[in-house]
């Protein structure tokens, strides 16, 4: 038996790539040859010193953020299983969400002049909140289920749909001894 073959059965087409998945690797490398060219045109501008202190700048900068961010969700994380009832109020000055602040520090951790653009409107609070609204809209209709449904989508499934049920049985481990019946001397 091999686990990730597909079967194909006659008259069905297999599922053809999404555009996402067609056109993501070229976006990438897009942006990758796009942020050497940047760097290149400041590193003839400005020196290669001033690249160099731009890149380590950009991952200090970054690095703090996460960390800051880091300490933060923990802080909310220990507040609320001290409270159960209620969930924590952000602090006075703070939005409340950590993960547009987290992604702009790994943004600006990114090497590249347009990753830390991109980082700073994540962090500076007039666009994370137009980014926030933007991204809640979208999100609206996904509502993650109970964790029994966790488990449910954790089954090994098919080709044809069918789902394989079993258990795991170790084969270097003794077996336990059986306690339902009288004990035979040894």
């Amino acid at each position: 038996m091999t686990f990730g073959a597909q079967q194909q059965t006659p008259g069905k087409r297999p599922p053809g790539r999404g555009r996402a998945r067609r056109f993501l690797p070229l976006a990438v490398a897009a942006w990758v040859v796009l942020e050497v060219w940047l760097l290149l045109l400041v590193a003839g501008a400005a020196g290669g010193l001033t690249v160099l202190a731009l890149l380590v700048a950009g991952v200090v900068a970054g690095s703090y953020v996460i960390k800051r961010a880091g300490r933060r969700a923990w802080q909310r994380l220990t507040q609320s299983l001290q409270t159960p009832g209620a969930a924590p109020a952000p602090a006075p000055g703070e939005s409340g969400g950590n993960a547009l602040t987290m992604l702009g520090g790994l943004l600006l951790m990114v090497p590249g002049l347009l990753s830390d653009a991109a980082g700073l409107l994540c962090l500076f609070p007039p666009t994370r909140a137009l980014l926030r609204k933007s991204v809640g809209r979208r999100l609206t209709g996904y509502a993650p289920g109970p964790l029994g449904d966790a488990f449910q989508q954790a089954r090994m499934h098919q080709a044809d749909g069918k789902v394989v049920q079993g258990e795991v049985i170790r084969e270097d481990e003794p077996p336990a001894p059986r306690r339902d019946g009288p004990q035979l001397p040894r």
